[in-house]
């Protein structure tokens, strides 16, 4: 059978590439294809396959201004020859989606979410952009929207990574979808002894506005508790001019380095709504709790009481009474880890390859 994977841009190793990785361990034939590819930035997994990009990656400096080229993006899908491949599986949340498979084909569409900037954050998006491009963004984003729920007719079967998104692409594109949630992989890491348990907080992921990190920061200068911040991204200069005394910012981390603040942290500080978020898992599936916005796939990986607790509103005062309130509660590092296993790689392996060949089975009896 041959397989095309469709990725929006291949320039680090985030939630999306993680999923991306299980797919060409499924798939070990498919061709990949992307706007924009970095080998530099991509594991070994993921290089080992046959990589084809799209126009937009001659494009100046696409590396780094990749997501300038956003409008180029849906007519550079549409180039792409995928004639003679049986299963296109697409990986969208920024566009992959809008490719045209083959009449026989069966296309799947894993998404993450609906692109943010044009659906649920789109006024985020613009009352933090520039001017020339707070102007800009009104047509350009009317134009996208239209290609982006025409395209996904396009898609045969839709597989939401959460809830939350399910519930976005029946609100955005009218169509049901399956929910499979992206493979973390728990056996990677570890519950450290209570002996070796830290004083500090930890808050871990690419430190971008819609994921909140200022808040978290503000709420630890004010309680004067330890907070330990792991991750680079855009705002990571203002997360370094607000921070106090008692939060060391250490930007982008080797693995090793984050598994063991995950293991040793008192606590995981996730402000942020995500459409799935693998960071609480991974702090769960290292034996910690996780104090959460109750918003997003959050809501969906976090059990109340037993791996976490949430707040209601993105505020600083919402996150100390949540802090606070941990002393309320006795966790239990193994309970945590033993519920962070329901979101393995195993389980991903076994839904998303049960789904596809189900699929497959019924298009080949029609057929």
């Amino acid at each position: 059978m041959k397989v095309a994977i469709v990725h929006y841009w291949l320039v680090g190793m985030r939630g999306g590439e993680k999923v991306i990785e299980a797919l060409c361990e499924m798939y070990p034939q498919a061709d990949i294809f992307t706007h924009v590819y970095d080998p530099e930035m991509i594991s070994d997994r993921i290089r080992r396959h046959r990589i084809i990009p799209t126009y937009i990656n001659a494009l100046p400096r696409a590396t780094r201004m990749y997501k300038s080229y956003l409008p180029l993006m849906p007519l550079a899908l549409e180039q792409l020859d995928l004639r003679g491949y049986d299963l296109v599986i697409s990986s969208e949340s920024g566009p992959a989606k809008g490719v045209i498979p083959p009449p026989d084909a069966l296309h799947v569409c894993y998404c993450h979410t609906p692109m943010r900037y044009i659906w649920n954050m789109y006024h985020e998006y613009r009352a933090g952009a520039g001017r020339m491009t707070r102007l800009a963004m009104p047509p350009l984003a009317h134009y996208l929207r239209m290609w982006d729920v025409a395209s996904a007719a396009r898609v045969d079967s839709f597989v939401a990574n959460s809830a939350t998104v399910a519930k976005r692409i029946e609100r955005y594109y009218g169509r049901d979808s399956v929910v499979i949630h992206p493979p973390v992989d728990t056996d990677a890491f570890s519950i450290a002894a209570p002996s070796n348990l830290g004083e500090y907080y930890l808050m871990a992921g690419e430190l971008v506005s819609y994921k909140r990190p200022d808040l978290a920061v503000r709420a630890f200068n004010e309680m004067k508790l330890k907070l330990v911040v792991i991750g680079g991204g855009e705002m990571i200069d203002e997360i370094r001019r607000i921070a106090g005394p008692t939060v060391t910012v250490m930007g982008a981390q080797p693995f090793d380095v984050l598994k063991e603040h995950y293991a040793q942290c008192r606590a995981l500080i996730f402000p942020g709504e995500e459409d799935f978020g693998m960071v609480p898992v991974e702090a769960m599936a290292s034996g910690r709790p996780v104090v959460a916005f109750a918003r997003g796939g959050a809501t969906e990986t976090v059990a109340k009481g037993v791996s976490g607790v949430f707040f209601a509103d993105q505020t600083v005062e919402a996150i100390t009474a949540a802090v606070k309130s941990l002393a309320e509660v006795e966790f239990d590092s193994e309970k945590i880890a033993a519920h962070a296993k329901q979101f393995g790689r195993e389980q991903f392996f076994q839904k998303m390859g049960s789904h596809i060949d189900g699929l497959l089975r019924k298009r080949a009896s029609i057929h």
